[in-house]
């Protein structure tokens, strides 16, 4: 397995997918019911392989993710051999960076009370094997519109 199984639910909002897959390997309703029964780990093989499927693609669609937290905000892009790093940083109590809304606060007000980083790293793997390193870490999926913004308050804050 490349990647993980996925959950019931993400399985029950992929079902047509799932019945289309099988089929393509072969295997229709009441077969599948019977390997279920049968030989699990067989089914099993096949919800592995549908997942992988799945999540491939998922990650191939995945440019930007953010990790969030009370005291950080790490923005990452994912290009094709390495991903760029954006981390953002608080330096008073009074600030929160978990949320949407309390990092605009932020970003708009006094930036004094950041600190800013940027960094770079080789993937290790595929680009999508590291998309998937940094989903299973916390990373959420993230929009090219929030990485360009804070690559241009990064920007004049370092000139």
């Amino acid at each position: 397995m490349k990647y993980r199984i996925l959950t019931t639910d993400e399985l029950l909002h992929f079902e047509e997918e799932l019945k289309q897959f099988l089929i393509v390997n072969g295997v229709h309703g009441d077969e599948w019911e019977q390997m279920n029964r049968d030989t699990p780990e067989k089914a099993v093989e096949l919800v592995e392989m549908f997942s992988d499927t799945v999540l491939q693609k998922v990650y191939e669609r995945m440019e930007f993710v953010e990790f969030r937290s009370v005291d950080s905000c790490l923005v990452f892009h994912c290009l094709s051999d390495r991903s760029l790093l954006i981390a953002l940083q608080h330096t008073q109590p009074d600030l929160d960076l978990s949320s949407p809304e309390a990092i605009d606060t932020a970003l708009t007000g006094d930036l004094s009370k950041l600190n800013f980083f940027r960094s770079e790293k080789k993937h290790q793997g595929s680009r999508e094997e590291e998309v998937h390193r940094l989903v299973e870490q916390g990373c959420v999926p993230s929009e090219a519109s929030f990485w360009n913004a804070l690559v241009g308050i990064v920007s004049k804050s370092e000139g």
